[in-house]
């Protein structure tokens, strides 16, 4: 029996304890450790946890990756720098995400900076890479995919499994809806029900290889917006979605 204890206390105790043991490689410690690192993204790892997450993934030396939405490069550095010089990152972005202001500009540095990185952008659900990916990527965007009047999350999906090898997996993390919340949420709270997302994978061909507790927030309100919670703070899922 559980002790009294303030459900604060509880909740926080529960966030800090990661729910599986995962091993950070040599690789992916060097990268999230490397000093060219931006403050403002070292400020942001304490939340985001960074090597058990690209760890959780199954990033290795040498794959070929492509992050779909990949921001301001965040996870876009840890990435190349983890597949080193034998590796691939394609950065890739719809043709309204790179018109946003200053978001080519500080991708196409950080290209020019990581030879190993390169840009792509695309219309995600006709995509094509120029080669296979070994894994695909995205955080705290799959819910985003769904919105708009040329949204097509069932082209996506369908895109990433045709651009990826067999046996290669797709990793989706975002903040999570309310057990039930459909596709509502993805707008209104810009959060993702997770059994929705795990439907639309599996529709696409994919298996789910594995889900992660790292990032979970029991203390959250998943009836509000990520946004109230705090970005970075909101409960969140992980899946590996495979391709067989």
């Amino acid at each position: 029996m559980i002790r009294p204890l303030s459900a604060a206390l509880f909740a926080t105790t529960l966030f800090c304890a990661p729910a599986f043991a995962q091993s950070v490689t040599p690789a992916i410690a060097a990268a999230v450790a490397d000093s060219a690192r931006p403050d403002t993204d070292k400020e942001r790892d304490a939340m985001r946890k960074p090597g058990e997450t690209v760890a959780f993934a199954g990033v290795k030396p040498g794959m070929t990756v492509a992050e779909l939405g990949p921001g301001r490069g965040y996870y876009t550095r840890i990435l190349a720098k983890t597949v080193g010089p034998k590796g691939k990152v394609y950065a890739v972005l719809t043709t309204a995400q790179a018109a946003r202001p200053g978001v080519l500009d500080g991708l196409n540095a950080l290209a020019a900076s990581h030879p190993n990185i390169q840009v792509v952008t695309v219309e995600f659900a006709t995509m094509s890479l120029p080669e296979k990916a070994d894994l695909f990527w995205t955080t705290e965007n799959y819910h985003d995919f769904h919105n708009g009047p040329t949204a097509d999350i069932a082209g996506l999906n369908k895109a990433v499994f045709n651009n990826l090898k067999p046996g290669g997996i797709f990793y989706v993390e975002d903040h999570s809806a309310a057990p039930g919340a459909g596709l509502e949420a993805t707008s209104k709270f810009h959060r993702m029900d997770e059994a929705v997302a795990k439907s639309e994978l599996t529709a696409a061909g994919f298996k789910i290889d594995g889900e992660g507790n790292l990032l979970r927030n029991p203390a959250d309100n998943k009836a509000a917006s990520n946004s109230e919670t705090g970005h970075f703070a909101s409960d969140r899922f992980m899946l590996r979605a495979k391709r067989p």
